[in-house]
């Protein structure tokens, strides 16, 4: 079965960016994402307004990612879609599209968990990348998550620390919107932390659990000192946003990958991938990259257009399901917390 050619339709809904891909076994012939731009009038994802643009792009976005790929509907093998964690009603308009596709095609149906197939996005085909073997540690970090994860196979997943609080994803965002930059605001940080000086400021990092993140009293700490300062000066912000950008960054990369290293050290694993839509973040890419060299890890990247929110990841990870024949039914539902099957 694994080398015969299998078509899967993947669909991704969890947040505001409405995603369709097709994918031939592990390699993408289409990945479509339409993002909601409504969102930057109100510095932050608005849930309702979300679910609505779901609903307005989800045919247009499926039917490019057909015709891009070049594959009939009749051609699909199975409909994969994100089932959680996320929006709710973000997360039902996916859900409900793929039960009511799979019906009418008469297709089997993949339930796909998220934050999982961020990870599974290292073994979409790559001629520039090679794919991580198991076990590997992954660092997962987005808007919603931040965790170190050990993968011991496309379908073994233990998460050995997460936030117990905000993700860094959040952090970085929320940060970014108290020096009054636009929503989302990470991608700036990341923009203006390479001109600055990272060490000019000092933030606190939180003392937690051994493997666990917390980032809600950096983000304080982050508010109370630009609020002191600017009391001396009320173009602080302005005048020094280089520098805070740089400083803050280096902060939030110090607090994971000093867990990270801690994780490695602790499993004896040194294969180190990350995922998730942080992972776009050149700091987090640069530092890893340095510690390949440092402690000796194997680092593996994904493609940055694997690293934010798409259904490439959500295709290539029905594909290993299918493989395994775990199919749900028409009475599987969305589920914004996290599931484990």
């Amino acid at each position: 079965m694994a080398h015969s050619k299998i078509y899967i339709l993947g669909i991704e809904s969890s947040c505001d960016d409405t995603s369709a891909a097709v994918s031939c076994n592990t390699q993408i012939l289409s990945n479509v994402i339409s993002t909601q731009k409504i969102h930057e009038l109100y510095g932050g994802v608005v849930p309702e307004l979300a679910s609505r643009a779901h609903m307005q792009n989800i045919i247009p976005v499926v039917q490019e990612a057909l015709n891009k790929a070049g594959i009939p509907l009749a051609k699909i093998d199975a409909i994969a879609f994100t089932r959680g964690p996320g929006l709710l009603g973000s997360l039902l308009v996916g859900t409900s599209f793929a039960k009511a596709l799979s019906l009418a095609l008469e297709k089997p149906l993949i339930d796909v968990n998220h934050m999982k197939a961020h990870i599974l996005a290292h073994f979409i085909d790559n001629e520039h990348a090679k794919k991580p073997d198991f076990p590997f540690l992954c660092l997962t970090v987005s808007g919603g998550h931040t965790q170190i994860v050990k993968v011991s196979s496309h379908f073994n997943f233990e998460i050995l620390g997460s936030t117990i609080d905000d993700a860094a994803g959040e952090a970085f965002d929320k940060c970014a919107k108290i020096m009054g930059l636009p929503y989302p605001g990470g991608p700036l940080i990341d923009k203006f932390a390479q001109l600055g000086d990272e060490n000019r400021f000092q933030f606190s990092k939180p003392n937690v659990g051994e493997l666990d993140y917390s980032f809600s009293g950096l983000k304080t700490s982050f508010l109370y000192f630009l609020e002191k300062e600017k009391k001396k000066n009320l173009t602080f912000v302005n005048d020094n946003m280089n520098d805070l950008c740089a400083s803050l960054q280096k902060t939030i990369l110090d607090i994971l990958f000093h867990k990270l290293e801690l994780a490695s050290k602790k499993t004896g694993i040194n294969t180190i991938a990350i995922a998730g839509g942080v992972s776009a973040n050149s700091g987090i890419r640069n530092r890893l990259r340095s510690n390949e060299k440092i402690k000796d890890w194997k680092v593996f990247i994904p493609e940055f257009q694997f690293c934010t929110d798409n259904a490439g990841m959500i295709s290539v990870s029905g594909y290993f399901s299918y493989l395994e024949g775990k199919f749900v039914d028409q009475t599987i539902q969305a589920s914004a917390k996290i599931i484990e099957h």
